[in-house]
């Protein structure tokens, strides 16, 4: 990959994008992670306003550590990036008291930390429409396109979204390239929607890089049968994700009406 030129390729498509949207910049939330990381640190290239917002709910310390760093580096860096830190803890809690929290336990705890994601995406909402700005997403290419590791109108809820044609491992390069700090290059990539440090790869059974192989055999028409033992346990973990997740990944489904029924 040559890294300079995808970096300026990127901020290029996101100033134009802007320009012609007639908007004044970007809002990202940045978790601490290497994919809101890099996602800031491109729409902060671009020299528009960038809004960098960090929305802990019960965050793990390792988290907003990182995400204060990565903020703090940022602002001084880039004349055009503000910050701001919304606390979504007590919203989060008063929405538990009003839902029933009955049924199975691993049921309720996936749908709360869906919820976490979705209250995010109206924040930061919110602050984009009361600045004139749009929302990047930060997914990459395996989490967007290949197992759909995203929530649906979550963090899957975005205007535009800047790296999600590159694999993780591109996002890392870029990453290094722009002088992301080493503590979030370093980190295991989390989701963060637990209130703990669980990493992607303990939620999922594959690492990044497996399931970018995994990926890749699959868009090359390749069969388990082709494979070792890891390898048919990844490729397995790979496709049911990918099946699963169709649902985030294809258009919404339209019911179209019949013409001689109108």
């Amino acid at each position: 990959m040559q890294t300079e030129k995808v970096v300026k390729h990127i901020v290029n498509w996101l100033k134009d994008y802007a320009n012609n949207a007639k908007v004044n910049g970007f809002v990202v939330g940045v978790s601490g992670g290497i994919d809101s990381a890099v996602t800031s640190t491109l729409c902060a290239e671009t020299g528009l306003k960038v809004l960098c917002i960090e929305m802990p709910i019960h965050q793990a310390a390792s988290h907003v550590n990182r995400a204060q760093e990565h903020i703090k580096q940022l602002k001084n860096r880039y004349s055009n990036v503000d910050d701001v830190r919304v606390d979504l803890t007590p919203v989060f809690e008063e929405f538990k008291t009003e839902v029933s929290l009955e049924g199975k336990q691993d049921t309720v705890d996936m749908a709360l930390a869906n919820t976490r994601a979705r209250l995010r995406m109206t924040t930061l909402y919110y602050h984009a429409g009361l600045y004139g700005l749009l929302v990047a997403g930060t997914g990459n290419k395996v989490e967007d396109f290949g197992v759909g590791f995203y929530t649906k109108y979550g963090d899957g809820g975005v205007d535009l979204s800047p790296i999600a044609d590159l694999m993780k491992s591109q996002v890392y390069k870029i990453g290094e390239f722009l002088h992301v700090p080493k503590s979030i290059i370093e980190a295991a990539p989390s989701d963060g929607l637990f209130g703990d440090a669980r990493s992607d790869e303990d939620q999922i059974g594959a690492s990044y890089p497996e399931l970018e192989w995994a990926m890749t055999m699959d868009s090359k028409g390749k069969q388990i049968s082709d494979f070792s033992e890891r390898e048919k346990e990844v490729f397995k973990i790979y496709k049911s994700y990918n099946t699963r997740n169709l649902h985030k990944m294809n258009p919404i489904p339209v019911c179209e009406i019949p013409n001689f029924l109108l």
